[in-house]
């Protein structure tokens, strides 16, 4: 089910707000970008067009972003938020909960993790996973550097998140299993109330790169960032392929289909417009003699 009904976009924005502003604590000053970024300011190719499923509503989206061919490379190549911590890659400054809903279905999936996906599992379940910070918000408590429920290297179920881990054993997308932010970066939704000129509002859903900006004024303090790393494109999908579970799930059914036939479209061109810069070269055509 989309998660775009408009009784809810306020809430959802201060949220996105507290996580942006709190997830960047604690990150290590950064002293020009890694040679591997690219800048922040770039052309890019909008498209706009309503939402099939609810005509009050529209979405904004990023296609040189979508059709990127951006892909995470945790584990191979990440280098990770915080300098000395890649093996950590965005873990590690755990996950605020976007609302009570995502800490109790976060939860019962929690309550099937076993020790041998879970590497703290002992920790976990006898003192406890979530932990409140300075101002009353509740997330995913860290532990030893990092998001509690990351597996280190060495352990025998595979570095990274056990949530992950369970969905892939269970034969489940790794959005039902792990925090909303979780999943969805490095995707982000945004709400604007548009007014027209016939006096008229409409709620604009706009999906886009979150880039180092998305995580608020701390973002530029980040050691790395993947979004605008050359080594992070280079995917034989683009993004709108490899991650249409998560753009279903942010769209619906209605809304992705349209996005994918736009980006199938923009693909198809000859010289599409605004490509994204951290993508690699395409091969050039011989020169006719």
């Amino acid at each position: 089910m989309a998660k775009t009904k408009k009784a809810k976009h306020e809430k959802a924005l201060k949220k996105e707000e507290k996580r942006r502003t709190q997830a960047v604590e604690g990150a290590q000053s950064r002293r020009g970008a890694p040679a591997d970024e690219v800048g922040l300011d770039f052309a890019r190719a909008w498209v706009t067009f309503p939402d099939p499923a609810d005509d009050e509503q529209l979405f904004r989206c990023d296609l040189t972003w979508l059709a990127s061919r951006w892909t995470c490379i945790f584990g191979s190549g990440c280098q990770g938020i915080q300098a000395g911590r890649a093996d950590d890659g965005c873990c590690t400054l755990g996950a605020h909960f976007s609302d009570d809903d995502d800490e109790k279905r976060v939860a019962g999936h929690v309550a099937r993790l076993t020790p041998d996906l879970w590497q703290f599992h002992d920790v976990g379940t006898e003192t406890g996973w979530v932990e409140v910070d300075e101002d009353g918000e509740r997330q995913t408590r860290r532990w030893e550097g990092s998001c509690i429920f990351q597996n280190r290297p060495g352990f025998p179920a595979g570095a990274g998140c056990s949530l992950h881990i369970l969905a892939l054993r269970e034969g489940r997308e790794p959005l039902e299993t792990k925090p909303d932010v979780c999943w969805q970066l490095p995707i982000r939704r945004t709400y604007d109330w548009i007014d027209r000129p016939d006096d008229t509002q409409i709620l604009q859903v706009t999906i886009g790169e979150y880039d180092r900006r998305g995580w608020g004024p701390g973002g530029h303090d980040l050691h790395w960032w993947c979004t605008s790393a050359t080594s992070a494109h280079g995917a034989g999908e683009p993004v709108y392929v490899s991650y249409k579970p998560e753009l279903t799930e942010l769209m619906g059914k209605k809304g992705y289909a349209k996005l994918a036939e736009l980006c199938e479209e923009r693909l198809a061109a000859t010289l599409p417009m605004a490509p994204h810069p951290a993508d690699p070269k395409p091969p050039q055509k011989p020169k006719q003699k």
